[in-house]
């Protein structure tokens, strides 16, 4: 009983990763799309900046001013956190260390006004 338990949880983990990349779609500056919470943030890679544009339920631009967060980069079997800073009108910035490597992960991790939001990435 207890196999089954875990094969459909494992199962079931890995349709929602199917699904969520199958979602993913391109934005208007050319990086990878994700929703968190309703809210459009898109990612894109700027030599070693990494640069998430964040929406507002509606699509338009979400002022982030006062947002804060971070970004967790798993590369080339090494995890590093990069701290990001908002940057008008609606970014949140960071700066790597070194150039990222094919099919690194990247996981956006963002606050707005107590409202957490979370985006997952595959580096292109």
């Amino acid at each position: 009983m207890l196999k089954h338990g875990l094969l459909a949880i494992v199962i079931t983990a890995m349709a929602t990763t199917a699904l969520a990349e199958a979602q993913a779609k391109k934005g208007a500056n050319g990086g990878t799309v994700v929703t968190s919470d309703g809210h459009p943030i898109e990612f894109v890679l700027k030599g070693q900046e990494l640069v998430f544009y964040v929406g507002d339920h509606d699509g338009s631009p979400l002022p982030t001013k006062d947002m804060r967060g971070r970004a967790t980069v798993q590369d080339g079997g090494k995890t590093t956190t990069v701290p990001l800073e908002p940057a008008a009108p609606n970014m949140m910035v960071g700066k790597l260390q070194a150039p990222l490597g094919p099919k690194a992960r990247v996981v956006f991790s963002g606050n707005s006004h107590g409202h957490p939001l979370t985006a997952r990435y595959v580096a292109e």
